[in-house]
């Protein structure tokens, strides 16, 4: 099993229904759509969560170097394939850079994770992280994504690497392509003609001929309210 395949298994497994429901509908409008009032609306949210979101959709937490690497952490992570662009591809560290204002317990491992990268780098490979070749990025990588082999003076690298991952995993499978790469449909609803008429005529029943057009303009509205 590939490490995409990984992670979409681990996905499965943790999201919630509603965050999947809520990165696959595509009749909402994007997060930052706003009506005349300026306020975010249409995904959800009440007035005070709304008012939040465009206070810290406006501030900055990480860096321009932080945030490059972030981008390459996050396309080792997931990267590009025949279903779907990579993380970066899909805003994965825009999705970061928000959880990391809306859950303030992440700021110091993110940062701190970041810099632990950077000091181990210069200390191995004389460059930051970014500046690594992509043998060296994946030589490290390999030393802190499998916490059962990695050795203990790597613990920090561990557990930044673990946090990545996991958010980068929520980040792309709560995507429109993530949720189509995961094959998630949502509720689909399946055909029904009815009773059979052999069973309505067992039990000396019939359907109300002035009813059944209501009958098919609600099987009509089912269809339509589908995920797919």
């Amino acid at each position: 099993m590939d490490r995409r395949e990984s992670l979409k298994a681990l996905t499965i497994g943790s999201l919630s229904v509603g965050a999947i429901l809520t990165g696959c509908d595509d009749k909402k409008p994007a997060l930052k759509e706003k009506d005349k009032t300026g306020k975010l609306s249409g995904y959800g949210r009440t007035a005070p969560e709304e008012a939040r979101d465009q206070v810290l959709m406006a501030e900055t937490f990480f860096t321009a170097t932080e945030m490059k690497t972030i981008t390459v952490l996050v396309d080792i992570i997931i990267p590009a394939d025949e279903h779907s662009g990579s993380a970066s591809e899909l805003k994965v560290p825009a999705f970061i850079e928000f959880m990391a204002k809306d859950q303030p317990q992440f700021k110091l491992p993110l940062r701190g994770g970041l810099r632990w990268l950077d000091v181990h780098c210069m200390k191995h490979y004389n460059n930051a992280f970014t500046d690594c070749t992509p043998q060296q990025q994946i030589e490290l990588i390999d030393q802190i994504a499998y916490p059962e082999e990695a050795k203990p003076e790597m613990s920090q690298g561990v557990a930044f690497f673990s946090l990545m991952r996991d958010l980068t995993a929520n980040g792309f499978f709560t995507t429109q392509a993530g949720i189509k790469d995961l094959g998630y449909k949502g509720n689909v609803p399946n055909e029904w003609d009815g009773v059979p008429a052999d069973v309505l005529k067992q039990y000396d029943l019939a359907y109300d001929e002035k009813l059944l057009p209501l009958y098919v303009k609600m099987e009509d509205r089912g269809k339509i309210m589908t995920w797919d």
